[in-house]
């Protein structure tokens, strides 16, 4: 009966994982263009919205029946 130890030999690691983190890397940039995409399509969802107005600024609207909504 032969007990001798045979030395391991030093494997790579597979490529498997570094695959994988690509594969959803390329999905997840995919998935953000085709977003994009659809965005740009739609166009705004409003499109009279300009920004944020504070209320003391000239052309701000009046929101009538809307009293004690200050902040």
């Amino acid at each position: 009966m032969d007990h001798s130890v045979t030395p391991r030999t030093q494997r790579r690691p597979s490529p498997a994982p570094y695959a994988l983190l690509g594969g959803f890397v390329l999905l997840l940039s995919a998935l953000f263009a085709v977003s994009y995409g659809a965005g740009r399509l739609a166009g705004p969802v409003a499109p009279d919205m300009r920004g944020v107005t504070h209320p003391d600024e000239p052309g701000s609207h009046d929101m009538g029946g809307m009293s004690g909504m200050a902040h």
